[in-house]
């Protein structure tokens, strides 16, 4: 009977272990604008040392063909978190600035509803960059009214942050659906010297918008700004933000480390505002690295990173937690004059950069650690992007996801359990767009670039022999450029790139279709 009494408590243990580890703790580190040559793991001839993402990569899975899903800041967030194309929604090109409705409608799944539908706590600290609704307008704004349509409204639990990119404005501290100090003054642009051709948002602030001007830089040429007259908290100051967020980021964490030791739980998404503009490393980063002021913003970077890690290890909590690193596009267009000065690629081998559709605006780090379940020093040569988190979510939990949510989300689950690349089939059709609109279509190792609205003509690349993208090889390839061209239709059309019935795109077909408005 003791025999039996033990065996029944093992299987009871085992079966609860089971069902923690199926159910890791999840913090979603999203850095902006940071290139694939940007992580010394990475690239080895970089200029800078990068320890806390190498150890991730060191200790996790590496995914050397890791993409977002656009490539610029608010549509590759949107693919992030619903698992969608953001070219479906009415988001065509570019970005959004800090005002306007949610580019995540209503009743859409994120990574964060899904996750809250499934036990977790959630909390989002950073840059949302995704619209929200403010009281008021710019000029006429009462604060002492809630912002609406915002990630408490996303299936976020708690909110702490910003609302945009800095250059867009609405800067405060805002913490829910208020901001302690509200953004009632303003600013522009203020040169920087510190990095290359950038700019600052710190005091002194106006009280009117007239009264803050774009300013001059040196030779009397004025400062690239969208409008002037910034709105801006009294007690905001850019280079503050890295500090603040993993800060409140650790504050929330330590509220929910007994909870998660027993079983509930917890996803932190949490999106840096660096290395994208303005490039404002702390003094106590200053000089480090051979790569000039960009350097020294990695290395702050890293050191945050390294921050939430060393929380982890202290609290027991690394073991059963899934750390995903990630950038939301490639480099600012500063990587070629980095080049120059440091010999430094944020780009490593790749082309050009962040809004472009070749590899280096939207081939960026992707590591997972998670040591309960992945291996250590793994790496995985097939592509994948940040859509597929939704699915490779639902997977690990057991769920199903509905017909309307992640419809261009594919789980790599059994990659991240040891499914080794000859036993695991290779990942459906990839899409690629650019801020100008460009699509492009990836499948295996060929890459087919569409043409345009502006006359760029049809490419086809081999990238498995031809990474860096330097030879046009359509020519010799004209069936392989009709299959992925039907097959970039078909999931235009179909309002999906994963299995299941076809969805609605939010638009009719738009001018960006070239070769489907003919």
């Amino acid at each position: 009977m003791k025999n039996y009494i033990l065996v029944l408590s093992l299987l009871v243990l085992a079966v609860s272990l089971h069902g923690v580890a199926s159910r890791p703790n999840i913090i979603l580190v999203y850095v902006d604008d940071m290139g694939y040559g940007d992580a010394s793991c990475l690239n080895p001839q970089s200029k800078f040392k990068t320890p806390n993402i190498d150890r991730l990569a060191k200790e996790g899975m590496t995914f050397t063909d890791g993409h977002c899903s656009d490539t610029v800041c608010t549509p590759s967030r949107y693919g992030l978190l619903t698992g969608r194309y953001s070219w479906r929604t009415t988001l065509k090109r570019g970005v959004m600035g800090a005002e306007g409705a949610c580019l995540i409608a209503d009743g859409r799944m994120t990574l964060a509803s899904f996750l809250g539908d499934n036990g977790y706590t959630t909390a989002m600290v950073g840059k949302w960059h995704l619209g929200m609704d403010f009281p008021g307008t710019k000029g006429n704004r009462d604060w002492k009214y809630p912002v609406k349509d915002m990630p408490l409204d996303k299936g976020f639990d708690y909110f702490w942050g910003i609302p945009a990119s800095m250059n867009y404005g609405v800067l405060a501290w805002f913490e829910g659906r208020h901001a302690k100090v509200p953004p009632t003054l303003f600013t522009s642009k203020k040169p920087s010297k510190i990095a290359i051709a950038d700019y600052r948002i710190m005091p002194p602030y106006k009280k009117t918008p007239k009264e803050a001007p774009v300013p001059e830089e040196s030779g009397g040429r004025k400062m690239s700004l969208k409008g002037k007259g910034l709105e801006v908290a009294p007690d905001f100051v850019d280079i503050e933000c890295l500090d603040r967020f993993t800060t409140q980021s650790l504050k929330w964490l330590a509220g929910r480390a007994e909870a998660a030791r027993n079983g509930k739980p917890f996803f932190l998404y949490l999106p840096y505002t660096s290395p994208h503009k303005p490039v404002i490393p702390l003094k106590k980063f200053r000089g480090q690295g051979k790569a000039g002021a960009y350097g020294e913003f990695m290395i702050e970077t890293d050191w945050h990173l390294g921050r939430i890690m060393k929380w982890l290890d202290e609290e027991k909590l690394a073991d059963n937690t899934m750390v995903v690193f990630t950038s939301d596009n490639g480099p600012e267009k500063t990587w070629s004059k980095r080049i120059e000065l440091y010999n430094h690629h944020s780009n490593d081998i790749y082309r050009e950069g962040k809004r472009s559709i070749y590899e280096g605006g939207h081939r960026v780090p992707f590591i997972i650690r998670w040591p309960a379940k992945v291996k250590a020093n793994e790496k995985w040569n097939q592509s994948v992007c940040q859509t597929d988190l939704l699915a490779t979510f639902a997977e690990m939990l057991d769920k199903r996801l509905s017909d309307n949510a992640g419809e261009d989300s594919i789980s790599f689950y059994p990659v991240l359990r040891g499914a080794v690349e000859n036993s695991f089939a290779e990942r459906a059709a990839m899409v690629h767009h650019s801020s100008q609109g460009r699509f492009a279509v990836r499948q295996g190792k060929w890459k087919l670039v569409m043409e345009d609205s502006r006359r760029a003509k049809r490419e086809l690349y081999n990238l498995s022999s031809d990474p860096g993208e330097t030879k046009n090889v359509i020519a010799e390839n004209l069936a392989i450029s009709r299959r992925l061209t039907a097959k970039l239709t078909s999931m235009i059309r179909n309002g999906r790139s994963s299995p299941g019935p076809a969805q609605k795109n939010d638009t009719p077909l738009w001018r960006d279709l070239v070769w489907m408005n003919k």
